[in-house]
């Protein structure tokens, strides 16, 4: 037990040593940049024009002769010009890796080059054989040029988001004692007041004080449709303003907004290794220790068997250029990049990747459901008059008047529907709450108060008319000591909710309601939306126990909660996925933050962490599979049949299996909508 502790602790010291180099886990090759390589492999590719046409075996292949005296001198020089410079990033990473004990594929590719290299200087002074100038010049620029789209491509997939940040505005229109002045940004502080006017970028996070418009999301969170924003909705940096002018105060600035909080959450996903990764780099190293072995065997064997040291040198040669696993080290972070990139720009932010991964395994999704399958607006589902003197819209209009001074969500739900009814709002008086019960005052010389179940009871009132059935909220409105009539309202389940649960279905994944409402409201809700069964009547502090409960029998959990009152079932789920948090990014519990409140979200992230997942094994599998059939290739084992693989051929192939990569992991692109 000691001996595998001892073990893991200086693996991922070792692990934590690569991570540290660049957001994707992958080295930076020497300390080069993108704009290096490019430089590289241009000149490089310039001077390898001559050297190609200097070497023999082109000559011989193309049918002309090029002589002049000195010519091999100049082909060495040329030649050792390409080694030193286009192979300088390789021999240092060579050094490094050795100096490091982590050898991998820049000590594969170091070696094969130096080896190349070598050779040919002592053949062009004296020793008989073939020279591999040109083999050598060709396999350091494709090596160059295959690092280069290597890391423009991990770059680049998740620069978008940075990029995101730099396009912030960089002044703000900033209010103060009435007047407006333009100011920058990196100026403003918290509770400041900023104006956004129609089409400009909103500046900073922040909440609405006044005025009302249709904001662009889009590039944030991933929400398609232009969200509307009125006083107190929140509004996030970088979102598009389009039709109407927004007063707002501003609640997070510089590092704590929303798209620098994004950035580094996708920036430490990258960093974190998952499992799949830590597999893959391992895989990595033991094929390069088979290479570098398999070069020394293959050498060996030719000469055991009495071929020419140059033929023999030649397949050992062969095999090591053939063998780089450079594929293998490109298939999983790619993936990482590209998978962590989308995810941000759909709004589904990857806190734990292994999580993310491991969405493939999850046999049991717990929903929240008050703001997750439903809306959490309560709706007035109906209008009940008691009193022969009133109609529906008089009491409506009554009750408004009290209404419109309250914040509470049953107020607004009352308020949308007056509205949506043009009914006049009239004016209140000697307005008064009713703490937990309700809320009074008077409206056109009556005395009305608008009240919940308990303060009915507490005054011994009784009503004749029952809402027993009813599975939602009740409010009633008492015109002096009459109870006049009442309204019903009950939270409505989005649209999305349906969608989000047949594709569970689909992928065989069992779905559960978990809420604290009793057993009327969630099992109305769980048949309306045909889930697998619900859990009523749960307090926060025993969601926890539900989500253990689950797991011992054998379930793997996925537990969607807001990352607050939640965040202890979160943490033992599975995997955690908190929802609807807004601006609130930094949900320390949670595994996966999805910015909006789409329940189709949610189904969409575990169908794309298995893609992802997929995607991650098959580009494992061509890597590697791909050296484990070309490597006997390079060796020679078809050399009685009369087929041989060129050290040049070979630097093409491994190539190949890196586009093949690249490409493969590009296709990720296309699985989240």
């Amino acid at each position: 037990m000691e001996h595998t502790e001892h073990n893991h602790t200086e693996s991922k010291h070792k692990h934590d040593h690569h991570t540290e180099h660049d957001g994707s886990g992958h080295d930076k090759h020497a300390g080069h940049n993108v704009s290096d390589f490019w430089k590289r492999f241009i000149i490089c590719s310039i001077v390898s024009i001559p050297v190609l046409a200097l070497s023999h075996m082109i000559q011989q292949w193309l049918g002309f002769e090029f002589t002049f005296l000195g010519d091999k001198y100049v082909l060495a020089s040329l030649s050792t010009y390409i080694f030193v410079y286009g192979g300088y990033p390789f021999l240092k990473g060579l050094y490094d890796e050795v100096k490091d004990s982590a050898i991998g594929m820049m000590t594969l590719i170091g070696v094969a080059i130096t080896v190349a290299w070598a050779y040919s200087v002592a053949i062009t002074f004296g020793l008989q054989g073939m020279d591999f100038y040109w083999e050598m010049a060709t396999l350091i620029d494709i090596m160059l040029i295959g690092h280069y789209f290597e890391m423009k491509s991990v770059m680049g997939a998740s620069r978008s988001l940075e990029l995101l940040v730099k396009m912030m505005p960089s002044t703000a229109h900033h209010i103060k004692d009435g007047n407006i002045h333009d100011m920058p940004v990196s100026q403003l502080k918290i509770d400041d007041m900023v104006m956004v006017k129609p089409g400009e970028k909103v500046p900073v996070d922040g909440i609405v004080l006044k005025g009302e418009s249709y904001v662009d999301e889009s590039m944030l969170t991933g929400e398609s449709k232009p969200v509307k924003k009125e006083k107190d909705s929140k509004v996030i940096g970088g979102a598009v303003n389009s039709n109407g002018s927004l007063t707002i105060r501003v609640v997070s600035i510089g590092k704590d907004s929303y798209l620098n909080k994004v950035v580094r959450l996708v920036e430490d996903a990258q960093k974190i290794k998952s499992k799949t990764q830590n597999f893959a780099d391992r895989a990595a190293k033991v094929l390069t220790f088979v290479a570098l072995g398999g070069g020394v065997i293959t050498l060996i064997v030719w000469l055991l068997l009495g071929f020419p040291f140059v033929f023999a040198l030649e397949r050992m040669v062969t095999v090591m250029v053939i063998s780089c696993p450079h594929a293998l080290g490109l298939a999983v972070p790619l993936v990482v990049a590209i998978s962590t990139s989308i995810s941000a720009q759909k709004g589904l932010l990857i806190r734990n990747r292994t999580a993310f991964e491991n969405a493939r395994l999850i046999t049991t999704i717990i929903f929240d459901k008050t703001g997750t399958l439903t809306k959490g607006s309560h709706e007035l589902q109906e209008v009940k008059v008691l009193s022969k003197e009133l109609d529906e819209k008089e009491l409506l209009r009554l009750a408004s008047g009290i209404e419109q001074h309250s914040e509470h969500y049953i107020a607004a739900g009352l308020l949308r529907k007056v509205k949506e009814l043009k009914i006049e709002i009239p004016k209140a008086e000697n307005f008064n709450y009713l703490p937990g019960k309700g809320l009074e005052g008077n409206v056109e010389g009556k005395e009305i108060k608008v009240v919940g179940p308990n303060y009915l009871k507490e005054q011994n009132i009784s009503v004749t008319d029952t809402t027993n059935d009813f599975t939602g909220t009740v409010v009633y409105v008492m015109i002096g000591k009459e109870v006049s009539g009442y309204f019903t309202f009950s939270d409505q389940i989005r649209e999305s909710s349906f969608e989000a649960i047949r594709i569970l279905k689909d992928a065989g994944i069992k779905n559960l309601l978990l809420t604290g409402d009793n057993e009327k409201v969630a099992k109305k809700v769980s048949d309306e939306l045909k889930m697998d069964g619900y859990i009523a009547n749960v307090l926060p502090h025993d969601k926890l126990e539900k989500v253990k409960e689950l797991q011992t029998k054998g379930e793997y959990v996925a537990m969607t909660g807001d990352g607050v009152n939640d965040a202890p079932a979160l943490a033992q789920a599975d995997v955690g996925i908190a929802v609807g948090s807004g601006t609130d990014v930094a949900a320390e519990t949670a595994d996966i933050i999805l910015v909006n409140s789409n329940p189709k979200d949610i189904a969409n992230l575990i169908l794309f962490g298995k893609a992802t997942y997929n995607k991650m094994i098959q580009n494992l599998w061509w890597a590697a599979g791909y050296n484990i059939l070309a490597i006997p290739l390079a060796a020679g084992v078809l050399y009685k049949w009369g087929f041989m693989l060129s050290p040049a051929i070979g630097a093409v192939l491994m190539s190949l299996s890196t586009i093949v990569v690249a490409i493969n992991a590009q296709l990720l692109k296309r699985r989240l909508k």
